[in-house]
């Protein structure tokens, strides 16, 4: 699977991820100390949605498009809050046209006392990503291998932060890399929480993937999956996944309230749906 971000961005994976992202964040600031976000495979910033690759899929008005149309609940309209003043925030004029990335959607949310993190491999991506942040003194920009930082950048000054894992899938392996770097990650900074992303497809390794997270027996480890069909019937990304360790202990309540609703907007063929489910620690 090859998941260049310019092609997806906005879709509907990105819709949970980014909703989520800006509930976590937006929990963080309850307390005036100051936290990192490290963001391990930050992308480029910020994405053209008028561009040939964005125009190319289109799935963004599969995601961000359909909930920017939506009549949403009361419940649903406030989770998507924060994430959805970051995309008004980059389009002052109206519509939608710029789509906030992960480490844009986190500096738009972050107070003049936060941090962040963001480190980008390829080498285009990462002068892009610098450029979006140029003269930002609470952004620092890193060429590097994002699964390197898990074990370099941490734990952070601040001693309070979010870790956002959200690699390409370009390679074998990635489920099982996941584990390894959040056995590390979390030995070297224990209380902080972590958030990664993965596709949702119909030989993705979900069973042993739980089964290796439980047996790594990390507190308070959550799962959340949306798919968009039936993934055993269709080939290509049919949902997406996310695992939370320690999570806000507010989130669990809050996606359980929101997430059917969400899951059935987003849906693009029978057969979507959702789950929420603490896979190590109380529910």
């Amino acid at each position: 699977m090859n998941y260049r971000h310019s092609y997806h961005a906005g879709n509907f994976a990105d819709v949970l991820k980014h909703a989520v992202l800006a509930q976590i964040i937006t929990y963080l600031k309850r307390k005036d100390q100051a936290f990192r976000v490290i963001d391990t495979h930050a992308g480029t910033g910020v994405y053209d949605l008028s561009s040939i690759e964005a125009q190319k899929t289109g799935e963004w008005r599969e995601g961000v498009g359909r909930v920017m149309k939506a009549n949403l609940s009361p419940e649903l309209g406030a989770f998507l809050a924060p994430w959805l003043e970051t995309v008004t925030t980059l389009n002052p004029k109206g519509g939608l046209r710029h789509y906030p990335g992960s480490p844009k959607l986190a500096r738009l949310l972050m107070r003049k006392q936060d941090r962040l993190s963001a480190i980008e491999l390829h080498p285009a991506d990462a002068e892009k990503l610098r450029s979006a942040f140029e003269g930002d003194y609470q952004v620092r920009v890193i060429e590097l291998d994002g699964w390197l930082a898990l074990g370099a950048h941490l734990p952070p000054k601040e001693k309070r932060g979010l870790v956002l894992v959200d690699p390409p899938f370009e390679e074998e392996g990635e489920f099982d890399r996941m584990i390894d770097g959040l056995a590390r990650a979390t030995r070297r900074f224990a209380g902080g929480t972590y958030m990664l992303w993965h596709p949702i497809k119909a030989d993705s390794p979900l069973k042993a993937f739980d089964a290796k997270l439980t047996n790594l027996g990390r507190p308070s480890t959550l799962t959340v999956r949306l798919w968009i069909r039936n993934n055993n019937a269709a080939p290509g990304l049919n949902g997406s996944g996310l695992v939370i360790v320690n999570p806000p202990y507010t989130l669990e309540a809050s996606l359980k309230a929101v997430l059917p609703e969400l899951a059935g907007l987003l849906a693009q063929e029978p057969g979507g749906g959702a789950e929420i489910r603490m896979l190590v620690g109380e529910s």
